[in-house]
């Protein structure tokens, strides 16, 4: 049989840099087969999907070498249209692939191009909206989609043109749990119906692992270190995969976690599944340890003297609604306050107006007077200057940030527009750039950075002018474990120093483990401001919002009848007192193992 894909020796470097992105790479992929590619930022994996669908040589420079047969056509030497009928790539950030104003238009573009009739397009459409889970009017204009209703557009497009084989390139980073879901259950479909094959590059892994076939692992050098079922490869390059700082499901870590305590799972928990079945007679055997005083109550909130009258609000918000020009209304009588020194996540479903409430927060949309207040001040009475000195904003796509022809004068363009002296200049941007990983890419044009690149770019970026209000929109999508907790470990040492740190994000673990306080928005209002232990407990609300708890809270809601086994603090943590309550719980059968 002739493999869908076949890669010999491929090499490939990108013009003007020093490195090849990938060396030597080769594998096999037979039809109908699923392969998830894992490795660090910056290893290749899109460079990778490139090749696969002729953009690498067809479109994008560089040095390439040895071959890319599809369905044993070298890539080379069939036409670009060709390949992309063949295979369909969905691009890490969707922005990138649009090229009309109306959804309807953007999906219909590659069809007039693959010669579709117009008879059949009206069907291929709304079947491709209808899969991707994009519920909106057909003359929407992509502009006013949000980012997750952009991935899930760019979805669409790939399976409309139908395409024997899909490279789906962090198909979840911009969407909610619920909506990651989806596409999951949408590529499950596609995989039973066997006519496809199936290429997954992803950081989120705990939704996907019951897809995937095999795994392609990749190192840093852009070079294949393991390739083998999920299974083999999780579980026997454990040490590889935590040195390397690559994401592993959550119920994996837990057994990696208990086997450094001497009790071994088998088989190896890939899923929640796997994980209930093989800890639920561990559990039984420990219940008498667990105690009826350890319940899953709510975080205490009991009161405690305060000395002096309370800090003065980093953001106050009363009676905020705002319309997009020709568009719905995006935010509703929003009231909410923010402690000065808080650690917030702004949580809910996509398109429910989180990046336009951080956009008021930070200057960048205007809000009436008197509905938005920082540091005491109305922002409307603040000059722009002083806006950006008290807060800073990363934005969702970091190349809407970037000014510069090189990583060290984006770094450095901020301090110089406040006149420090170039010394104090460039010691203050090198100890970024080696901080956030990037030291060897300061002369690299930020726009030739990979998406991850980017973002820790576009993070650093705010990060070094100091101000007291940090606004992050989505800052960990892209990144591989490693840089994730670098940057929230940053971002954790400056909320100790006091500053307000505020994040949009659809990272449930990120909720669970760092933040104080979370706020979630549905339609445009605030449903919810509190402790994240309290929305975890309530099902009703993460149901409404497209919430789900992190895999290790619903294991332990499996496990237990609870959603967290221990009363968190009220500051953080709850994730962190599951896995270690959870770890106690197992701790009796420890000396029962292997008799």
């Amino acid at each position: 049989m002739t493999a869908a894909i076949a890669i010999e020796h491929l090499s490939f470097r990108y013009a003007g840099r020093k490195r090849p992105c990938l060396r030597d790479v080769s594998c096999a992929i037979a039809p109908g087969e699923t392969v998830l590619i894992l490795g660090p930022s910056g290893c290749g994996k899109s460079t990778l999907a490139q090749c696969l669908n002729g953009l690498i040589p067809h479109v994008i420079e560089g040095e390439l070498s040895g071959a890319v047969r599809i369905a044993g056509r070298d890539t080379r030497d069939s036409p670009l249209a060709t390949t992309t009928r063949e295979v369909g790539l969905l691009f890490q950030d969707p922005d990138t692939q649009f090229c009309m104003l109306r959804v309807d238009d953007e999906i219909a573009f590659g069809l007039e191009n693959l010669g579709v009739p117009r008879s059949a397009m009206a069907g291929r459409i709304a079947a491709a909206l209808q899969q991707a889970g994009l519920d909106c009017p057909l003359s929407t204009r992509i502009t006013a989609l949000s980012g997750g209703n952009k991935q899930r557009l760019a979805i669409a497009c790939v399976l409309a043109l139908e395409p024997r084989v899909l490279i789906f390139d962090e198909p979840t980073s911009h969407l909610d749990p619920w909506s990651a879901q989806r596409v999951a259950t949408m590529i499950a479909q596609l995989k039973a119906q066997g006519d496809h094959t199936v290429i997954l590059i992803e950081h989120r892994l705990d939704h996907l692992m019951d897809l995937v076939d095999r795994v392609l692992l990749f190192g840093p050098a852009g070079t294949i270190l393991a390739d083998g079922t999920p299974r083999q490869v999780l579980q026997e390059q454990a040490d590889v995969l935590d040195e390397l700082g690559i994401w592993i499901p959550q119920v994996s870590e837990l057994a990696r976690t208990l086997q450094s305590r001497g009790l071994t799972i088998n088989p190896y928990p890939l899923t929640l599944a796997d994980a209930t079945v093989a800890l639920r007679p561990l559990i039984e055997r420990g219940r008498n340890e667990w105690g009826p005083g350890r319940d899953c109550g709510r975080s205490s909130m009991a009161a405690t003297a305060v000395c002096g009258p309370p800090p003065t609000p980093a953001v106050a918000i009363s009676g905020l609604s705002y319309r997009y020009e020709h568009g719905p209304d995006v935010l509703h009588d929003i009231r909410l306050g923010i402690p000065a020194g808080d650690f917030v996540a702004i949580v809910g479903p996509n398109g429910a107006g989180k990046s336009t409430l951080a956009q008021h927060i930070a200057g960048i949309l205007r809000p009436p007077r008197g509905t938005l207040f920082l540091g005491g001040r109305d922002i409307r009475d603040l000059r722009p200057a002083q806006i950006a000195a008290y807060a800073g904003y990363v934005f969702q796509n970091p190349e809407h940030q970037f000014v510069t022809g090189s990583v060290f004068d984006e770094l450095a363009f901020g301090l110089r527009l406040r006149k420090l002296p170039e010394p104090e200049i460039r010691q203050k941007v090198e100890a970024m750039l080696g901080d956030f990983g990037l030291l060897p890419l300061q002369a690299a044009n930020p726009f030739r950075l990979s998406h991850g690149e980017k973002r820790r770019l576009s993070v650093a970026t705010m990060l070094i002018l100091g101000q007291e209000l940090l606004v992050l929109d989505e800052p960990t999508i892209g990144q591989d474990r490693r840089n994730a907790v670098l940057l929230l470990a940053i971002c954790e040492e400056l909320h100790r120093a006091g500053k307000t740190i505020v994040m949009i994000t659809h990272d449930m673990r990120l909720v669970a483990e760092h933040a104080r306080t979370v706020v979630v928005l549905v339609d445009g209002a605030v449903v919810f401001a509190g402790p994240p232990a309290d929305l975890f407990a309530d099902a009703a609300l993460l149901s409404r919002a497209h919430l789900q708890p992190p895999p290790m809270l619903e294991l332990s809601r499996r496990l237990f009848g609870a959603p967290c086994p221990v009363s968190p603090s009220v500051t953080a943590g709850c994730l962190p007192s599951t896995i270690e309550a959870l770890t106690d719980a197992l701790t009796p059968s420890l000396a029962d193992i292997g008799r």
